[in-house]
């Protein structure tokens, strides 16, 4: 019986070890959700939403490397481009429940493939500093393969989109998205998780879906007590084509 019981906690070590070092452990390339050639983007603000960026200063943003810091992505013309040498961007104000809408753009002659083409994020709620978040996936999958699970508009490791809805690299693009935040109980243990509906330029591309805990690249997420958070963008990409955003806004819900 020990043999027996000893031979399982092997193979139970074995497979964490694996899982912890291995990222191809958690990818998914099956099936390739269908490609819908989306309409227009409605970009304007209601009236009752914050505008996080409306084209002239990133005064509601801050740099994820030092809080203390202004964001010091670069603003020209109404958009804001990816500084990599900058790092991540968050927002000052946190946030527990809202309504997010966003554009960004994928630059014209993007090269590379996989994951290297185009590559950043979205984190919903932003929960330390790294990559730590809830993560939608910013790719560009209009002719470009990867793991389903790590496409645009995926919820990154754990939910494909629905459909594949991307545009055309050097067109602006845009996700609408409904957060709502993950509940503890007062000893830190999960009361009801996070929930995200999400559409990639006006299509449907996540149904509230309910999420398995925030964004990890190797291994399987598990939640930890957290409150409101910040909103992060990536600073991923090519550094001769960075990712460029507009049109940003949110209505606490």
């Amino acid at each position: 019986m020990k043999k027996i019981v000893f031979a399982a906690s092997l193979l139970v070590t074995q497979q964490m070890v694996a899982q912890q070092g291995d990222p191809k452990l958690t990818e998914v390339w099956s099936p390739v959700p269908k490609i819908v050639t989306p309409g227009k983007i409605c970009s304007a603000a209601p009236s009752d939403a914050l505008v996080l960026f409306g084209g002239k200063n990133l005064d509601q943003w801050e740099s994820v490397r030092d809080t203390t810091k202004a964001a010091g992505w670069d603003v020209a013309d109404g958009i804001m481009t990816v500084n990599k040498n900058a790092g991540n961007i968050q927002t000052r104000k946190k946030f527990l429940d809202y309504q997010l809408h966003l554009e960004y753009r994928i630059p014209l002659g993007i090269t590379g493939s996989g994951q290297g083409r185009g590559n950043s994020g979205v984190f919903l709620a932003s929960t330390g500093a790294g990559d730590a978040g809830y993560e939608i996936q910013i790719l560009d999958n209009y002719n470009n393969e990867t793991y389903v699970n790590g496409q645009a508009a995926s919820v990154y490791k754990q939910y494909p989109p629905l459909v594949n809805a991307c545009k055309k690299p050097g067109e602006w693009q845009a996700y609408d998205i409904i957060w709502t935040a993950p509940r503890f109980n007062e000893d830190g243990s999960l009361k009801s998780p996070a929930r995200v509906t999400a559409f990639h330029n006006g299509i449907l591309v996540q149904n509230n879906v309910e999420l398995k805990g925030p964004t990890l690249y190797i291994g399987k997420p598990s939640y930890k007590s957290h409150g409101a958070s910040s909103i992060k963008l990536q600073a991923h990409g090519d550094d001769s084509k960075p990712i460029s955003f507009k049109n940003i806004w949110l209505r606490e819900l």
